[in-house]
């Protein structure tokens, strides 16, 4: 796996978390507990991701990208699954920071 295809895969994964833990607050008994792990997992793997892309990769590039397919995902999920508002700002500022990834990506 590429350093880049693992740090995608690494924010991916910070999506993933941050799916889980919004249905946890929608969970109760034994499906609660499935989401905490997928939590758990999915918090490890994007970590674990984000450590070896770091090896190769500038950590000024790493973690802003991490963070923001992070943040970009987090809103999408939201808008998507639990029913957040599509505001314009909303959508308008999400594109901004897309720019901002792809910008990092091109000069690396």
């Amino acid at each position: 796996m590429t350093n880049w295809a693992m740090l995608i895969a690494a924010g991916l994964m910070e999506v993933g978390f941050t799916f889980c833990l919004g249905r946890t607050k929608m969970a109760t008994g034994k499906e609660l507990g499935l989401w905490w792990c997928g939590f758990v997992i999915c918090l490890m793997l994007s970590m674990f991701l984000m450590t070896k892309a770091a090896e190769r990769l500038p950590i000024g590039t790493v973690y802003p990208v991490w963070t923001g397919i992070g943040a970009v995902g987090a809103v999408l999920v939201g808008i998507f699954f639990f029913n957040e508002p599509a505001t314009f700002w909303r959508i308008f500022f999400i594109t901004t920071l897309i720019a901002s990834i792809v910008g990092l990506k091109l000069i690396s």
